[in-house]
């Protein structure tokens, strides 16, 4: 049975680094969760050390801005890994080989900003040789969406999703859709899809890697990203209810709602659960 914590200092001692997935567990996108400051703060004083692993299609530079600027030290994290800085990686050493990219965006300028330092092309689909698939606008018509991937598919057109997430939270509690639906959809159809980010094995190790070690504990919302990719490599996994899942944990006993998330989903169970990071 998952063990259910009162405090992340329960068990903080018990691993070389702690790391902590971005949204649904450090903010909601505009404001840190209760306690989560104070939480790192009173931890890393007493010699915990923290990484960030985020299914974030920008680049570890702007995911550490955002973070800092919603209020958390930069000093507080010894390494931010994000999915789209791993991504940018992959095509600077020229592993990919494509380089006429059609960019799905949440905000105008974001393909851009990736992009600074590569050598490739942003363009219209007509002319693209793969799809770089990074975010979505909050409330998009994902009907126009799937008629974007459609017309990719026919081209044959390769999809690097670099924010794997199905979901992700926003303030007040509401979630939105994530371009990990389009790609899971398109994966589906037979178009040929590379997934960078959680719960995919390389990331995880390019982390452990970062960090001198793999006695480490992934903390996260989401059971398909966060808590199957901890599992998959062999790492410990915390599970936050008041993320991604607020509302189910919210209307029943915590262990009867994780066995029926668990069983909905085919996902491995947690380690450890807490309401928040406190």
């Amino acid at each position: 049975m998952t063990h259910l914590l009162q405090s992340l200092s329960e068990i903080a001692s018990d691993y070389d680094a702690i790391v902590l997935d971005q949204w649904g567990v450090l903010h909601d996108g505009a404001t840190p969760y209760p306690h989560a400051i104070a939480t790192l703060e009173r931890l890393s004083a007493a010699g915990t050390r923290f990484a960030v692993l985020s299914n974030s299609g920008k680049r570890s530079e702007p995911n550490a801005q955002r973070i800092e600027g919603v209020g958390f030290a930069p000093a507080l994290f010894e390494y931010i890994m994000s999915s789209g800085e791993a991504l940018w990686r992959d095509v600077q050493s020229k592993q990919i080989t494509q380089t006429r990219f059609f960019p799905i965006e949440r905000t105008p300028g974001d393909a851009q900003d990736w992009a600074h330092g590569l050598d490739i092309n942003l363009c219209e689909l007509e002319d693209a040789d793969a799809v770089l698939l990074m975010g979505l606008p909050d409330g998009a018509d994902l009907a126009a969406y799937c008629a974007t991937m459609d017309a990719a598919f026919a081209k044959g057109l390769p999809v690097y999703c670099s924010n794997p997430d199905f979901q992700s939270p926003r303030p007040g509690g509401g979630l939105v859709t994530s371009p990990g639906v389009l790609a899971f959809n398109y994966a589906q159809q037979g178009g040929t899809t590379a997934l960078y980010g959680k719960p995919h094995e390389p990331i995880f190790r390019a982390l452990e890697s970062a960090l001198g070690t793999s006695r480490l504990l992934m903390v996260g919302d989401s059971l398909d990203h966060d808590i199957k990719g901890a599992a998959g490599v062999g790492w410990d996994s915390l599970l936050i209810m008041g993320g991604l899942y607020a509302k189910e944990f919210a209307a029943g006993d915590a262990q009867a709602v994780l066995a029926d998330l668990i069983a909905a989903k085919a996902a491995p169970h947690p380690t450890y659960m807490i309401e928040t990071l406190k």
